[in-house]
């Protein structure tokens, strides 16, 4: 089993960070420090040790904000060279990001130079955040600065520190008051030259989407004119959850109208009936029987049993498929039915259908039983 995020941010980070801040800091009491970060530290979850590690720092720091602030900001190790493969390694820096949220709102300079180097090692789009509830019109005006930063990193803390969902982060009022202002960042943003950042973008849109679906297809309607291949994958992702819900006009939009015809044959659901913690799999041919090329998007769309007997549908991602006259495919798809932390899995019936193009096809049903004691030295099964 994989280790808890929390326990790759160990006892460990906490006599680096001492090292770190006495090498700028030379009066920083790195033992009494080190000892009281280790109260209480293995029993905190992620966040939560972030949090901790920011609180006793504050009181071995200078109490002067901007003094404080500088301080970590000097502490800083080299900028990220990747926005990927960097691992847990960058968590080092959740503590500098839980000091500045919680004790830089009275050094505003001092505390955004330190958020501007921060977001170029770890990420700042969680202490931002309160810098733009508590100083909306003053933070945006410095984002549309950082908009056009040679760093993708800063470009990227733009979008993502004014996210409406952002996880693991409360929702901001200001920026629903400031709403044309965010808007007018994302523009700035839409043809970034960086993957990462444009990704960002429509992670924003999807979640502005999920409040406010209009003015999302408004926006994307727009975006799509002469649009590069870029900006098409942007604007579709951003649409993934208007998709999933089967919005007509934004599948529309990306091309799939509603009239699709196909034909389903060598229709298997596999095994009919599963033990909690086993794989179902879906596998069928899907033809276009017209004279005309169809554009079709294909998803799964399972009706998982919830406590109470209730059905609760996900929708699983398959394929987007051109498929000329007469045209045949082949589509798979398998599903885990081992229990998680984000989806639990009860006994009961269990539907299958096939969204095409948001129209939804009945495919059939599994039997879904609770787990049976395994017998001692014997494996669970495999990935189908």
């Amino acid at each position: 089993m994989a280790a808890a995020l929390k326990d790759q941010f160990g006892l460990e980070v906490i006599a680096t960070l001492a090292q770190r801040i006495a090498a700028v800091f030379p009066d920083f009491p790195q033992r009494a420090f080190v000892a009281q970060a280790r109260r209480g530290f293995e029993s905190l979850d992620l966040m939560a040790r972030g949090r901790h590690l920011a609180r006793v720092l504050r009181q071995h720091l200078p109490q002067d904000p901007p003094a404080a602030l500088e301080i970590l900001r000097l502490s800083l190790g080299p900028k990220l060279k990747s926005s990927e493969g960097n691992g847990m390694a960058p968590f080092f820096y959740l503590p500098h990001s839980a000091c500045v949220a919680e004790f830089g709102l009275d050094a505003y300079e001092p505390a955004l130079r330190l958020q501007y180097d921060l977001t170029q090692r770890f990420t700042a789009e969680f202490c931002l955040r309160p810098f733009l509830e508590h100083y909306p019109e003053r933070t945006l005006e410095r984002l549309r600065l950082w908009a056009r930063d040679q760093s993708a990193h800063v470009r990227r803390l733009v979008s993502e520190s004014t996210r409406p969902r952002l996880p693991w982060a409360p929702r901001l009022t200001q920026l629903r008051v400031h709403q044309q202002a965010v808007l007018d960042l994302l523009e700035m943003l839409k043809d970034d030259p960086e993957d990462y950042v444009r990704r960002s973008v429509a992670n924003h849109l999807n979640d502005l989407g999920k409040e406010h679906p209009a003015l999302l297809r408004q926006l994307a309607a727009r975006w799509l004119k002469g649009a590069s291949p870029e900006r098409i994958a942007l604007v579709r992702h951003a649409l993934r959850s208007l998709v999933k819900h089967g919005d007509r006009e934004a599948l529309q939009l990306l091309g799939y109208g509603p009239a699709a015809q196909v034909e389903i044959g060598a229709l298997d659901i596999s095994p009919r009936r599963a033990q909690v913690g086993e794989w179902v799999r879906v596998s069928l041919s899907l033809r276009n029987p017209r004279r005309t090329t169809q554009n079709l998007l294909i998803d799964l769309r399972v009706a998982f049993v919830k406590a109470k007997g209730e059905p609760r549908p996900k929708v699983f991602k398959l394929k987007r498929l051109t498929l000329a006259a007469g045209e045949t495919a082949t589509l798979q798809k398998s599903i885990s039915l081992a229990q998680h932390t984000t989806r639990t899995h009860y006994a009961g019936r269990h539907e299958v259908e096939l969204l095409v193009n948001g129209t939804a096809l009945p495919l059939g049903h599994f039997l879904l039983t609770e787990a049976k004691p395994r017998p001692r030295g014997r494996k669970a099964e495999p990935h189908p």
